[in-house]
């Protein structure tokens, strides 16, 4: 959940100034942004649905590979084509939504009742933490390197979800 955060600010915030530099308007922003948003939460009934029945691990994979696709995708674009900016940035917004929502049940489940809300807490605390750094660093990157530097490392990062997938799913 919080790798995923982290590449989704990244990549979501500097996309409006990526598009405004190569001379798209503030309503073509606004859309793609749209279209993003409406991805991060309109899927949760069907995520939650598939989060219990192909399991909690399977889908927060998933969102590695959705996430990784994004950051390609909007690393490749023509700086000219909102259609590609905006699928990428769909997609950024459903890898994020099969984290967030598996990610919840891996920690539901883990945690026992009594300590859940604290722990809860304290994951909201190192995810916005995880927004916070995405932001700030996306427009340090964007400056040093670009667009495209920044979207393809933000995908390539969220790979990182796939061993610990893997880890949690041996020491369980």
């Amino acid at each position: 959940m919080i790798l995923s955060q982290l590449v989704m600010v990244a990549i979501m915030t500097m996309t409006p100034v990526h598009m405004h530099d190569h001379g798209h308007g503030t309503a073509a922003s606004g859309l793609v942004i749209a279209l993003h948003v409406g991805s991060m939460y309109l899927p949760s009934p069907l995520t939650g649905r598939l989060v219990d029945t192909l399991g909690r691990r399977t889908i927060a994979a998933a969102s590695g590979l959705v996430l990784l696709a994004a950051g390609l995708l909007a690393a490749l674009a023509p700086a000219d084509s909102v259609a590609l900016l905006a699928l990428a940035l769909a997609l950024l917004g459903l890898g994020w939504n099969l984290g967030l929502v598996s990610g919840t049940a891996i920690i539901t489940d883990a945690v026992p009742l009594a300590t859940r809300a604290k722990t809860q807490g304290t994951v909201d605390v190192a995810i916005a933490l995880a927004g916070t750094t995405g932001g700030l660093a996306s427009g340090l990157v964007v400056s040093a390197a670009g667009y495209p530097i920044l979207a393809l490392t933000g995908g390539v990062l969220s790979l990182a979800i796939l061993p610990a997938i893997a880890a949690t799913a041996r020491s369980r």
